[in-house]
């Protein structure tokens, strides 16, 4: 063999070799890429994550634009009620309180199943048809705000509803019934703008599309009455007085109902505020103000803290939306949601399943309500890719459950919803389980009744996203990392 033909082959050997080095390098990066590509599609959590903080970690984001109101869990580290004032709840109480919840919506969409406020009686009279029992029904809504009332001012705790549309609180001198709140019953006596609604107004008579109920009269002023789920009630004065959200935030003439018979377990808040779509919601009222746009966030944890803010000028860029949907009532906000991904994958779920029960996001629901088909193709694909983790039995309404005390960290598919107009949606890790304690961690999605049955997008599934409500816009709109 000459110089030339050995040099040749010593340089091909070498090229063959370096050729496969990069062979298997690439073959490395493309494994790699394959392994991210699959991580991309899971989270992983810290256990740690899963307990409750008795320490307040108010949110660093948002909420400290115009017409801001800061969000707080009544539960929580954050809230100021004592916890006298408001007993923690039992898991079981929870989930019993969100069905009262559910069956209460599903009941406004399909039946009316009125209270009488008795005409031409007093407001002591006036009475709910059905005795109260545990005022659930809003007490699983849990988040709150703080608002002020009247001249001079009153702070006022009041959970927040866009499934309600009437606002209302306690009133002195309570002439029937009024239960334990952490802060003084509102007098409206001692309120210099306060006045009261006369019967023959034509806002008295809007309050039967509020409440759902024909209004009453008692010397000539309105009577309200409204009536939730679980047969708790507020009935009493229509009223108007300033509402104050922030030093520079006022609502001069706002209606209200000044209750005068209040029964259930309201956890502690002076009553409710309403953020429906009717005209007699504060969205609606302050509509001048703020353009009938409202945005909040819900804290990932209840020692967190979230926002409630008015205006457009409060929503984040990066904000997808979705249309809002008619066919859900004048008072709710319909979505469509059109597919369901776990883990990367695609749920094969006919889109006939979800157009058939249709979809509300609700503020009050802690758990979002799928049907039942739906559900169940949810529910497989998450075990499948869960299948490392040892299952424990049911807890209450969640049915797939996991034992994670042997493990530090875990990791867990994400979940995507796609609502109309193909807007992709990733549910937060926190919002995929719902804890009992380590050794008890769920998915936190359940199965309607039925396939028929509407379905509810709940705030356990809506934590951390900052969700838009462009009421004349007619969309909702939801942006990630909203708050912590």
């Amino acid at each position: 063999m000459t110089p030339s033909n050995s040099l040749i082959l010593v340089l091909s050997s070498f090229f063959l070799f370096f050729l496969v080095l990069a062979r298997e390098g690439h073959t490395l990066d493309r494994g790699e890429e394959e392994e991210q590509a699959i991580d991309h599609h899971y989270h992983t959590l810290e256990l740690s994550s899963f307990l409750p903080s008795s320490t307040c970690s108010p949110s660093t984001k948002g909420g400290k634009k115009k017409g801001s109101l800061e969000v707080v869990h009544k539960h929580g580290p954050c809230t100021k009620f004592s916890e006298d004032m408001v007993k923690p709840l039992t898991v079981e109480e929870v989930f019993s309180h969100d069905q009262s919840r559910v069956d209460s919506i599903r009941s406004r969409l399909t039946t009316s199943q009125p209270i009488t406020t008795t005409r031409k009686k007093d407001a002591k009279s006036s009475k709910a048809t059905i005795p109260a029992k545990s005022g659930s029904s809003i007490g699983s809504g849990n988040y709150i705000v703080t608002v002020g009332l009247g001249t001079p001012k009153k702070d006022l705790s009041l959970i927040f509803d866009t499934g309600s549309d009437l606002t209302w609180t306690q009133c002195q001198p309570c002439a029937r019934s009024c239960y334990s709140q952490q802060e003084p019953i509102f007098v409206p006596s001692a309120s210099t703008t306060y006045t009261n609604i006369s019967c023959t107004s034509t806002v008295c008579s809007g309050l039967t599309s509020a409440t759902g109920n024909t209004p009453g009269c008692s010397s000539s002023t309105c009577v309200y009455g409204i009536q939730y789920g679980d047969q708790s009630f507020s009935v009493g004065f229509f009223g108007k007085d300033k509402l104050t959200l922030t030093s520079k935030d006022i609502i001069d003439d706002f209606y209200f109902g000044c209750g005068q018979n209040n029964q259930g377990l309201f956890g502690g808040a002076a009553g409710l505020l309403g953020l429906g779509r009717d005209q007699l919601s504060i969205v609606s009222q302050a509509a001048k103000k703020y353009g009938k746009v409202f945005s909040y966030c819900l804290p990932s944890r209840s020692s967190g803290t979230g926002y409630l803010n008015f205006g457009a000028g409060g929503a984040a860029s990066g904000v997808k939306f979705t249309p809002l949907s008619s066919s859900q009532g004048s008072s709710f906000y319909g979505l469509d949601l059109e597919y369901i991904y776990v883990g990367g994958n695609k749920l094969s779920i006919s889109p006939t399943v979800f157009s058939t029960s249709g979809m509300i996001i609700d503020s009050g629901t802690v758990i979002t309500r799928l049907p039942p088909t739906a559900y169940s193709a949810l529910s497989t694909a998450f075990k499948a890719q869960m299948t490392q983790y040892p299952m424990t039995k049911a807890l209450s309404i969640l049915d797939t459950c996991y034992d994670f005390s042997k493990f530090t960290s875990v990791k867990i598919p994400k979940i995507s919803l796609v609502w109309g107009g193909n807007t992709n949606v990733d549910i937060a890790p926190q919002g995929i389980l719902y804890a009992n304690g380590i050794s008890q961690v769920c998915l936190a999605f359940a199965a309607n009744g039925d396939d028929s049955d509407i379905g509810i997008f709940g705030n356990t599934q809506q934590k951390t996203l900052e969700v838009v409500y462009d009421v004349n816009g007619g969309k909702v709109g939801f942006g990630s990392g909203g708050c912590a």
